[in-house]
């Protein structure tokens, strides 16, 4: 019999010692430089990590050599492995010169041919590596150095041998690990709210397609109602630690008079159980105490790369499901961060952590309830997970702490008595003068044993395990504590949310032959066709060519078909072979299922994709089949087809509109650089938010909360109930890799946390704001409120002000600046192997539907409708007033032109006498020493750069009403932004509108047309009298620039347009005249 309760199974072969290893496969390398004195090198790679150094074999004589060699490391630090660097060195062995020649020249150090620097965070497991060709860098300023160096790296974990475990008496009970959160039942809300107007006019129905959503079952503890006793407060006597306690309980059927005395006298505590030795490291041993709690300090080491950023990969991706085992797509785990919320104002919470109890009489469900001053918390039924009869919560209270209360009441009742009067089985009263306040980065608070006092005498027993201390919202346990700010509700709690990782699917069609196609009709070619399906997503082939015997057909060109998949990539390509040469429907001449988990990886273009031959089966022709087998055995041979499938890792899936997008790296983690810096956002509050939904009948109010979005991490603030000032104060950080990158904060209105059993609702959005990285100061902190403007059928409203503050941290210097600002925004395979526009925005919005759906499977979801106002899905939909705000950006954008253009003419004007004066000097000194030219300009530009410097922005700035035309928009533009079908009446005036628009465009379109078209027919000779005019001046001005010097023809040209007024004439000058002159072809236009 197992001692100490619990009759579990006997305790297993303890756990395997894991050892991880690196390797590094050293392919080959290309176009290096010659450093024997013939043209060749002799060229051998040495390799480093965390100290340890291995070099391959030399290949002589070769400017493109290949080894092909593994080289493995021994990683002593896996936690740490994304801060470690590996160098890759080539360089050319001497030993191979000629013994004579300009190269060889005696002994001495091996030439060096360039170097590589990979950083932790980009090494991946085994099974997903790729050849990876990266450049070769210089090791100094003056080092002649070029090609590239193919690499395959990853890492793997094997088993290492472990000596035989001690001997170890079993833990008793009160070690037991903490109870499963049991379900949350579903909320019963008093009266269901209804919605404002502006409600119902912000929140539109989506034009989406219904997204399926598996609703999983919630782990997190019910809601109680307030904390009182059955038939009243509870405030019996009691002798808390110190004393007794002046608060007086009252029991379920009224005051508790007598004092609490035990038989013998007052009570003492109980004397410590045995407990095991407390491990080396621990400072608190789990011992029964009656005096102050204390705090312990546990600090941690963050690892940080060389060049500054943050350590592990925790972005990368999310966790990939295995069958069979449960593991994550990257080992590392975040570090631990001391962070010290210093962007946003700290909140004081007195936090309870209630463990579990002992030695009380047995009882059936049994509760915590926890009472500071006018908040009251009640905690889910305790449960016996340890067998021995002593209830378990390790549940965590989080009170408001804003006004202090004297005391804390803690106190244990059973849930299934048979009377309110057996109900109390005791309680610990706290004076929160002597509780302790936990700073960060201070570990958690050691839990410890209390003895239950209270009620008639011999009717309570017992201790009860607590830890009670005071600290601020930075607490690790605020997230998972029960708030007194909210409901406990599963969509009210905050929450860090990671996009899956998206992978682009290329699928080229090749060929398809032994299909049997029956003839066509007379007249019409054989049209086959492929159709492959990925989800919801489908993609077709153009018509292909048939062969002479009508089975094999071979399409023009391969055409390539994108589709967006996701990790875990569990799903198959349907591929469909039709027919459409019938003019019914197309029939079905085969198909085939195709895991996109056994798609090969491609990290670049040079990697050569294998091209591979598929069986058809269960075709519908009918070819060649009896006449009741028409549709085909599931089995049955329908031909072949051959395709080349690859996951294109070298990509950006945009799910992102592009001039707003938080991340531009490759889905390939083998080739993201090490990040620049780190952004910290501080989500402080709301004021002057809108009534969003009516309580009550006529109450306003509004259930807010946070969304922020930068790269693949969301992240949502808890919900404040029921207030149009709601106060969040929360903190986070991201990683920046690029800071040419958007942040995007939005606010909500929560509609989710009142939705019933199968019940759908959506949340409301109340405002958005974007802030551009690169407009941030490095290690500045901003701190400024932004309004929440949202556009509606009635108009431009503004919803009320949201207050951030962010702070941008980048230990880089001018040089990295430098070098990322040189460097392209996205990775390499979008300018070598482009995608087409129309595509690109086929596959952006199956990337949003992706990761609405992946968010949709969270707990909480984060709802379909926030993930597409996050990601502005219909940020290219047609609009008039996004087509006007666009023209006046271009009018702004030309306005400097304008401006010169005023200038010049009034230079030319003479309206300024000394300016004319200036600028013919000026142009005389140019035209004399020409090589003043450039720079000149570049000293003025210089001059305008500092000037402006005055005026800069002292702030990231949020939207713009004016800019977005939002402000003066027309009722009828409205109407047709947020009415895409409307009546026929209506569409026929926004119909003649739309002409009336494009009118004007086709004319400007046709005279930018008519001037190309002149300047065609100078030499053209279709106005022949013209071209003979044209030739001969062109003639004159030869012969004459070759007579007289330049700089005398550049003075005369100058001087003659600057004249002064008295010598002009008013009208056009006579080459535009002749200019305009010159025929078009508008006259030859129907």
């Amino acid at each position: 019999m197992a001692v100490g309760g619990g009759g579990g199974p006997p305790p297993g072969p303890p756990p395997q010692r894991m050892v991880r290893r690196l390797a590094v496969e050293v392919v080959d390398a290309r176009d290096l430089v010659p450093k024997d004195g013939l043209g060749t090198s002799s060229a051998y790679a040495v390799v480093d990590f965390d100290g340890q150094r291995k070099r391959t074999r030399t290949v002589p004589r070769d400017l493109n050599p290949q080894w092909h060699e593994r080289i493995e490391f021994a990683v002593l630090d896996p936690a740490n492995m994304h801060a470690e660097t590996l160098d890759v060195s080539l360089y050319h062995d001497r030993r191979f010169n000629p013994s004579s020649g300009g190269g060889g020249g005696g002994g001495g150090k091996d030439h060096f041919l360039g170097r590589v620097r990979i950083y932790g965070s980009q090494f991946s497991r085994r099974g997903e590596e790729g050849i990876v060709y990266f450049p070769l860098e210089k090791r100094s300023l003056l080092s002649y150095i070029r090609g590239e160096v193919g690499l395959k790296i990853y890492y793997y974990d094997e088993s290492a041998e472990q000596p035989p475990p001690e001997d170890r008496p079993p833990e008793p009970a009160d070690n037991a690990p903490p109870p499963e959160v049991p379900p949350e039942a579903p909320k019963e809300w008093e009266e269901m709210p209804a919605p404002t107007e502006a409600a119902v006019e912000v929140q539109q129905p989506s034009a989406q397609p219904p997204i399926i959503i598996v609703e999983e079952a919630p782990v997190h503890p019910t809601m109680m109602p307030p904390m009182h006793g059955p038939y009243g407060p509870m405030t019996p006597q009691m002798h808390g630690p110190h004393g007794p306690m002046t608060p007086p309980v009252h029991g379920p059927h009224g005051p508790l008079t007598p004092p609490v005395h035990g038989p013998h006298g007052p009570m003492t505590p109980p004397p410590p159980e045995p407990q095991p030795e407390p491990e080396a490291g621990d400072p608190y041993p789990p011992e029964v105490r009656k005096t102050p709690m204390a705090s312990s300090t546990e600090r941690v080491r963050v690892a940080r790369h060389p060049s500054g950023g943050l350590g592990p990969d925790y972005y990368a991706s999310s966790p990939r499901v295995i069958s069979g085992r449960f593991v994550s797509t990257g080992e590392a785990v975040e570090p631990v961060q001391s962070s010290s919320y210093d962007l946003v104002e700290p909140m004081r919470y007195l936090f309870v952590r209630v463990v579990r109890v002992r030695g009380i009489r047995a009882c059936e469900g049994p509760y915590v309830k926890v009472q500071a001053g006018p908040h009251s918390l009640r905690s889910r039924p305790g449960r016996d997970v340890s067998g021995t009869g002593n209830p378990e919560w390790n549940q965590v209270f989080a009170i408001s702490h804003a006004k202090p209360e004297p005391t804390l009441e803690i106190s244990v009742w059973d849930g299934g008595a048979p009377s309110p009067a057996d109900a109390f089985l005791g309680g610990v009263c706290f004076d929160l003068s002597d509780v302790p306040v936990r700073d960060q980065p201070d570990g958690p608070l050691a839990p410890q044993w209390y003895r239950l006092e209270g009620g008639e005498p011999g009717m309570v027993t017992g201790d009860i395990m607590v830890a009670v201390w005071i600290g601020t919202q930075a607490d690790d346990a605020f997230l998972e504590a029960w708030n007194t700010d909210v409901p406990y509700a599963a969509y009210t709690r905050s929450k860090v949310y990671q996009s899956p990782k998206l992978w682009y699917l290329r699928a080229s069609v090749i060929e398809a032959q032994d299909l049997r196609v029956p003839a066509p009709p007379p007249g019409l070619p054989f049209d086959v066709r492929v159709k492959i399906q990925l989800g919801f997503q489908s993609a077709r082939t153009r018509r292909s060519v048939a062969s002479s015997s009508g089975s094999a057909f071979a399409w023009s060109e391969s055409e390539d078909l994108m589709f967006v998949a996701s990790e875990p990539l569990d799903d198959s390509l349907i591929v469909l072979v039709e027919d459409r040469s019938m003019i019914k429907e197309p029939a079905l001449l085969g198909h085939t299922t195709i895991p996109v988990i056994s798609v090969e990886r491609r990290l670049d273009e040079r990697q050569i994709v294998a091209s591979t031959w598929f069986n058809l089966e269960g075709g519908s022709s009918g070819i060649g089949m009896g006449p009741g087998n028409a549709g085909g055995p599931p089995g049955f041979y329908s031909g072949r087809l051959h395709l080349r499938l690859c996951l294109e890792g070298g990509y950006h899936v945009l799910d992102e509109a592009a001039h707003v997008c938080s991340d531009y790296r490759s889905t390939a983690k083998q080739l993201w650089k090490p990040p620049v810096g780190v952004l910290e956002l501080g989500i402080i509050g709301a004021c002057g938010l809108l009534p969003m939904k009516t309580k009550g009948g006529a109450k306003g109010s509004t259930d807010a909360y946070c969304v922020a979005k930068y790269g693949k991490k969301w992240v949502r603030t808890r919900t404040v109930s029921d207030s149009l000032n709601p106060r969040w104060n929360e903190q986070y950080t991201w990683q920046v890799y690029d800071p040419c990158t958007v942040l995007t904060v939005a606010v909500f209105d929560n509609w989710r946390m009142f939705a019933g059993d199968g019940d759908e609702r959506q949340d409301y959005h109340i405002g958005k704001v974007r802030v551009r990285v690169s407009t941030l100061e490095s290690n500045r902190a901003y701190t400024a409120s932004y309004p929440l403007l949202v556009l509606l059928r009635s108009g431009l409203k503004k919803m009320g002000e949201v207050q951030l503050a962010v702070r941008f941290s980048s230990p880089a210097q001018l040089p990295d600046t430098w070098v990322t600002y040189m460097s392209p925004l996205l990775p390499r395979m979008h300018y070598l192997l482009p995608i087409g526009v129309a595509q690109q925005e086929a596959l952006r919005g199956a990337a949003v539907r992706t990761v609405a759906t992946w968010l949709a499977r969270s707990e909480p979801p984060l709802g379909p409708e926030v993930v597409r106002y996050m990601l502005d899905a219909d940020a290219h939909t047609w609009s008039v007033r996004r087509a006007k705000a666009n023209w006046f950006r271009i009018m702004g954008v030309l306005a400097w032109a304008v401006g010169l253009a005023r200038w010049l003419e009034g230079v030319r004007r003479w309206r300024n006498r000394s300016t004319t004066v200036l600028v013919h000097a000026l142009y005389l000194v140019l035209v004399w020493y020409p090589e003043m030219v450039v720079p000149t300009a570049s000293l003025y530009v210089f001059v305008i750069g500092v000037w402006y410097y005055r005026f800069r922005p002292r702030g990231p700035a949020g939207m713009d009403a004016r800019l977005s035309q939002a402000d003066t928009v027309d009722g009828d533009e409205l109407d047709e932004e947020f009415d895409p079908v409307p009546a026929p009446d209506v569409l026929r005036v926004r119909y003649e509108r739309l002409r009336t628009l494009a009118s004007r465009v086709q004319r400007v379109m046709g005279d930018v047309a008519a001037q190309g078209e002149r300047l065609q027919a100078l030499v053209s000779w279709r106005d022949p009298r013209a071209s003979r005019i044209f030739v001969g001046v062109c003639l004159a001005v030869a012969v004459a620039m070759y007579a007289m010097p330049p700089k005398m023809v550049a003075v005369a040209s100058g001087f003659y347009y600057l004249r002064h007024p008295m010598f002009r004439d008013p009208m056009p000058p006579a080459a535009v005249n002749f200019f305009r002159r010159l025929p078009s072809l508008s006259d030859r236009m129907l």
